[in-house]
């Protein structure tokens, strides 16, 4: 029996223009990320879900109310799902991370699973709460079609997974906002990977906003 996981990063918002840290803290969709979920919505309109689960931000919530408007899908809130919290650093930029705690950020790059922002999470521990996640979503939805609306560092924990890949080699694969990864579970083992990063095709007059 298959069970198919359609995960999307939620659309463009105004720190991922911005190129900030954005875990917990939140920030609007962009017009170029309504877009984006417009064009998710479209890419996704056939796909009858058995169940949606979506992370506790803004950021998500407008994504999933686009992509599942006029259906009945159930919507589950998940903080399982939620992105890494990057403490003190969030809404940050890399450089002004830099600037202010030069030691705290040399140290957390030095130890990529363990290191962490000051009040924040490290990968370790989120890698453990996106398998638990993941684990969970398997055993009691068997069998169906499932959407995730999440973020960036939640999908390549799980393609670092299901890949066997460690989670310190996330960043090698490219998840950009707005778009579309989909894996086929069979008997929870046996898992193809159907699309990495699918960007749906967006309306003619959004193709041409830059993407962040």
């Amino acid at each position: 029996m298959r069970t198919s996981i359609w995960l999307i990063r939620h659309g463009q918002t105004t720190l991922n223009k911005q190129r900030r840290y954005q875990g917990i803290v939140d920030s609007p969709l962009t017009p170029f990320g309504m877009q984006q979920a417009e064009a998710l919505a479209r890419r996704l309109r056939r796909i009858p879900f058995t169940i949606a689960f979506v992370s506790p931000t803004g950021r998500t919530r407008a994504t999933a109310m686009v992509v599942l408007r006029d259906r009945t899908t159930p919507i589950i809130e998940d903080t399982r799902w939620s992105e890494t919290n990057h403490g003190r650093w969030e809404g940050l930029t890399y450089a002004e991370v830099c600037a202010r705690f030069p030691d705290e950020s040399v140290a957390r790059f030095a130890d990529p699973l363990h290191g962490r922002a000051q009040g924040g999470e490290s990968l370790a521990e989120v890698n453990d709460r996106i398998l638990e996640a993941w684990h969970a979503l398997l055993r009691d939805y068997h069998g169906g079609r499932i959407l995730v609306v999440t973020h960036s560092t939640p999908i390549q924990l799980i393609l670092c997974h299901v890949t066997s890949l460690s989670p310190t080699d996330h960043w090698r694969w490219r998840v950009d906002a707005g778009s579309l990864t989909a894996l086929d579970v069979y008997n929870s083992d046996a898992i193809i990977v159907r699309v990495v990063n699918e960007t749906p095709r967006l309306t003619q007059q959004g193709s041409s906003e830059e993407h962040a």
